[in-house]
This record gives C-alpha cells, structure tokens and sequence, in this order.
C-alpha cells in the first residue's frame, strides 16, 4: 500500500513537541530560539521554561533586560504563580449581586470562569485515558468530560468518508467503533464515564467513545498508517466561518488551548497543522487569523479522507460551545472585567499578524463607525449622525463598511488604531477584541440583545456604552422574523443626532481619562517639542 509522510522540522534529529510522557532529552544539546511574542509574553514564556531561561540568561543586551532575576512574572495558571505578578488581574468595581460572599471571591471567580484560572482548572482536571506500557508508545488524556484531549502515536481511520453522501459540518458520527486506535492501556470506565457532554461543539465525546487499544505499536513503518504525520496537529470542530463572533470563539479558544497543553518550550511554534474537522473546503474572511497560530495551509478531513491517519503528536482542543465554556457560553460573574486571557489573546493576534499600530497625538479621538450594508439593522440617518459628531474638532471621524471595503488585516488594522468604534448589534462588533486598551465601543442598538457585546467588551476590559433613552430611536417598522413574529434585529433604525453626539461624548470622556491614552499624547507632545 503507497504510503505518505508529512515531515517536520526536528530539533537535532528527535521529535520534542507536545509530549504527553517526554522523551528522554537530558542528553540531548538542544538549540532553542525565541517565539514571536509580546515583550510582556516573552517574560512569561521564558519563566515557564527553565531550559530557555538559562540559555538566554547572558546573551544579548535585550535579553537581559527580558530575563530578570528578579522578574518573578508568570501567565497565572502556573501552582506557583503568586496573584501579584499574573499577566492581569481583573477589577470588579460593581456588586456581586448575591453570587459570592465577599470582593476577594468576586474576583477569584471572575478569574476561574474567564481567565487563566479556567485554564489552571482544566490542567488540574488532566487524567490518563490511555497509559502507555513503554516511553515511546502511545498515550491519550483528557480534561473532564473530554473539552480537551492530547495524544501521541495515534491512529485515526478515515476510510469510510469517501463514501459518504454529504458534506460533514457537525456531525457526530465521522468515526465507528475502532476508527481511533492508540498503543496503550485503555482505561475504559474512566473513558465511559466522561460522555456526558455529548454535543457536536461541546466536547471530544463523539469521536473518543471510539477509541480502542490498537494490536501493534503505531510509527512511522507502520502498515496501518497510510500517512504519518510527524508535524503537531491540531483537529479543530469550528463553530462558523463567515460570523466573526463565532468563529473568534474558534480562535480564542485555539490561544486557550495553547496554554492548556503548555507542556514544552515549542508550545508557541507555528510548525504546525491545522485540519478543520469537516467536508466543506475551509473558507473564512478570517483565514488569515490563522497564520498566528500555523505557517501552514489549512486542512479539512477532504485532505485525509480515505486513508489510516497517524499522528505523533495531536491536539483535540478546547471547543467553541462548550457548557460553561469559554466566550460564547461563559457565565460571567457580574460586575467584574478584564480578564488577562482575553488581553493576551488580543495582543498575540495583533502581534503575530503584524498589524500596524498607531499611537494616539493632539489628544485627538479617532472615531470609526461601522456602516452596514445589510438588509437589516441599517442606520436610515447615518449621514445626519456623523454631521453631528463631526461638529467636533477633538474628533477624526470615519465611516468604514468593513463586509465588503477592506480585507481583514486591514480591518485589523482600522480598529487597532481607533479609539472609539460605534456600530448596531452585529458580527462586526467582535472588533472590540483587538481595541486599544482605553477605547470604547459603542453598541449604537442592542436590538434586544443586551449582554452579547457588553459582555465581550468587559472580558476585554473596554468600555462599553449602548443606546439609553428608548423614544429617541425610530425603527422603520415592529422587524418581522423570517420564522414569523416581531423581532427587533429585522428591521432599520434612525437615531436622535443630538444624543447621539451626546452619548458620542461620553465615550470620549472615557478615552481622555484613560491613563495610556494620556501616556501617548504627552509622549507625543514632547517628541514635537524635541
């Protein structure tokens, strides 16, 4: 049988990435490099990883102003990483509303449920689900109820796929019985006893119900492998492609997952592959937010459909709709904000992808507003708006259609270097993510939706603002669903011009007050001086 192998960039000659049980590299000279991150993740990474602090602890001079011995600073989902030098620590300036007895489990809740303390948890939970007899056979583990799985020398069958007459996209049933094998012990109760979560997006479930102990070692000069792959891999179920909000749920939860199998200094490497778990050729506005994460093309089962896959290391990560999940079903304690596992996901992305970042001067606002060319939720008076606001001489005022004017890089980079961003309830919202710290979004019309948005903003930590007084806006007509009845986001609006600028204002006065803003205008200032 032809076989094929996808190779990967070794380091001297043995495969180190990911390893659930490690090979043994105690005598192994290995030469190490930086990953392209953030001066703040880089502190991090490298007091993760006592190997590539010590390698760097005397190189260049930039280094050592990175590698401190008294640089004590850790992500926070680290046993020993005290509260005051996590990446963040959130802020909860409002009432609990009865959930918690005190402030201090205001916060440490907020931190379990939205921050690095949910990834903390999830590495608690790890159990064996297949043991490995011998260092260099195969091994399964999982979180609890499988939200996440990590194995090596595994072996799923793809056969039966050609021969399926529809496209696959949320299903539960790609593999049978014995289609994923490992060479291992298979702890079969505890397996079982993990299925509860059995949902297409909501945990691994549906595909590791199948897993059986496989009669033979899985390598490289395996007969049952018709392709070996030696690149880490990532198997990724993806909620939407085309929805921003949605498929952000995807690509935070990859970050997420990053920290979650954070077991080796290659934990940031972008050798690696992506294979999207479905039929449908892969094809996002967002693609590129990938190349963050992976310096390959994108893959979907067509790319392996019909043969016996093996991997040496693979990933099945944490999902965009898990129960209690992270984004899309997170249950937020109320009256908290800025969560660190957010910023940081904001930071990675911008940094990864480049995109450029200008600093704020004359303490001028630079205002976007989000112009929809949709059927619904159109803004009837948006000339009359911007006329208003543009009455201002602090404020530089554009309006952008980012469906369909720019790519997204360049999206990317418009809300980067925007200090307020105002649009109706929509997908486009999600830009909020990648905002300056002291910007704020203005949600122009919830349409009905209060917490979607206000509730991403404050995961990020940005100020949130929506529409206030009802009578002042006008809906073209009661908004018809297309299942029937009234709903409030099928329909267009106009606004009041003079609350809208007042409301336009008060969001200004957030920015101006904001401490960073200040920071760059005053840098600013005295560069012109110079």
């Amino acid at each position: 049988m032809e076989k094929f192998l996808l190779l990967s960039i070794t380091v001297t000659g043995i495969v180190v990435l990911w390893p659930l049980l490690c090979l043994c590299e105690c005598d192994v000279e290995q030469s190490l490099s930086l990953p392209d991150l953030p001066l703040e993740h880089l502190k991090r990474y490298i007091n993760t990883f006592d190997k590539v602090k010590q390698q760097y602890q005397n190189k260049t001079e930039l280094l050592q102003k990175i590698v401190q011995k008294d640089n004590k600073g850790c992500w926070g989902h680290e046993p020993d990483c005290a509260k005051e030098n996590r990446f963040q620590t959130p802020i909860c300036p409002g009432s609990h509303t009865g959930w918690v007895r005190n402030k201090e489990s205001q916060v440490e809740t907020f931190y379990e449920q939205a921050d690095f303390g949910y990834i903390k948890h999830q590495i608690k939970e790890m159990k064996l689900m297949c043991e490995p007899k011998l260092i260099t056979d195969s091994s399964l583990e999982c979180t609890e109820y499988m939200r996440f799985c990590r194995g090596r020398y595994l072996m799923l069958d793809f056969r039966d796929l050609p021969k399926r007459q529809e496209r696959i996209r949320y299903h539960m049933d790609v593999l049978k019985e014995g289609q994923i094998q490992g060479y291992c012990q298979l702890n079969e109760t505890r397996l079982k006893s993990q299925l509860d979560h059995m949902g297409a997006l909501q945990s691994w479930s549906p595909e590791l119900r199948n897993f059986i102990e496989s009669k033979e070692p899985i390598s490289e000069s395996s007969e049952q492998c018709d392709m070996f792959i030696n690149t880490p891999t990532f198997l990724m179920k993806i909620d939407a492609t085309y929805n921003m909000y949605h498929h952000f749920c995807d690509f935070f939860n990859l970050y997420a997952t990053l920290f979650v199998n954070q077991t080796h200094s290659s934990v940031f490497d972008r050798n690696t592959q992506v294979i999207v778990w479905e039929t449908y050729p892969y094809d996002s506005p967002f693609r590129d937010t990938f190349k963050a994460f992976s310096t390959n093309p994108v893959w979907t089962l067509d790319q392996v459909k019909g043969k016996r896959i093996c991997f040496r290391n693979v990933v099945f990560p944490l999902l965009p709709r898990m129960i209690f999940g992270l984004y899309y079903n997170t249950p937020i304690i109320q009256g908290c904000e800025k969560s660190g596992l957010f910023r940081a996901f904001s930071e990675f992305i911008l940094h990864r992808l480049k995109v450029p970042f200008v600093a704020p001067k004359n303490n001028k606002i630079r205002i976007t507003f989000l112009s929809r060319r949709t059927k619904y939720r159109r803004v009837k008076n948006e000339e009359e708006l911007l006329e208003e606001i543009s009455k201002n001489e602090d404020y530089i005022v554009q309006k952008i259609s980012y469906e369909r004017e720019l790519t997204f890089l360049q999206q990317l980079e418009v809300t980067r270097n925007t200090d307020i961003l105002i649009g109706m309830h929509g997908a486009g919202l999600t830009h909020l993510l990648f905002l300056p710290e002291w910007a704020s979004l203005f949600e122009l019309y919830n349409c009905e939706d209060p917490n979607c948005y206000k509730d991403l903003a404050r995961l990020r930590g940005i100020n949130y603002i929506t529409w206030e007084e009802r009578d002042l806006v006008y809906p073209e007509d009661e908004g018809h669903h297309p299942e029937g009845g009234a709903h409030a986001k099928f329909t267009n609006y106009a606004f009041d011009a003079k609350e809208f600028a007042r409301l336009v204002d008060k969001a200004a006065e957030h920015v101006k007050a904001h401490v960073d803003f200040q920071k760059y205008n005053q840098e600013a200032l005295t560069k012109d001086e110079l």
